[in-house]
């Protein structure tokens, strides 16, 4: 699934926190990829619902697909990064769900559940002869 969305994504630069030191004050190295998910011509209607969907918690009120990097000290890195993820995301929303089968429970399952069945009301039963007994006896 490895089409070309080059053209429809941008990149926005912000000063980063994390790793860097003084340079970290002075470059622009935390980087931003915006996609605008409505308005690409490289995904059909169903596959745009699907993204819109899967992907909700990181598309903003504009409409826009954010993926934030800044895990680097370069800002080449970090932009390599943002697009891994970018590819990988949509990969992942666009990727065919297996639907569950239903299934019978085991021969072996449907047994133990009726042995401890069978074990609990036993106990049971054993403790209301108990009252019977003890009721009696008074």
């Amino acid at each position: 699934m490895y089409r070309h969305f080059e053209i429809e994504y941008f990149f926005q630069t912000a000063r980063s926190s994390g790793p860097g030191g003084q340079n970290v004050n002075k470059t622009e190295t935390k980087v931003e990829l915006r996609f605008h998910v409505s308005n690409s011509s490289l995904l059909s209607e169903e596959e745009k619902e699907l993204i819109i969907i899967r992907l909700k918690h990181k598309i903003n009120a504009d409409g826009y697909l954010q993926i934030i990097a800044q895990e680097n000290r370069s800002q080449l890195a970090n932009k390599q990064m943002a697009e891994q993820r970018f590819y990988e995301l949509l990969a992942n929303a666009l990727k065919k769900r297996s639907v569950r089968r239903v299934s019978k429970p085991t021969l072996a399952s449907v047994k133990r559940r009726l042995v401890t069945k069978k074990y609990t009301a036993k106990k049971k039963e054993q403790r209301a002869k108990n009252k019977l007994l003890n009721n009696e006896s008074e």
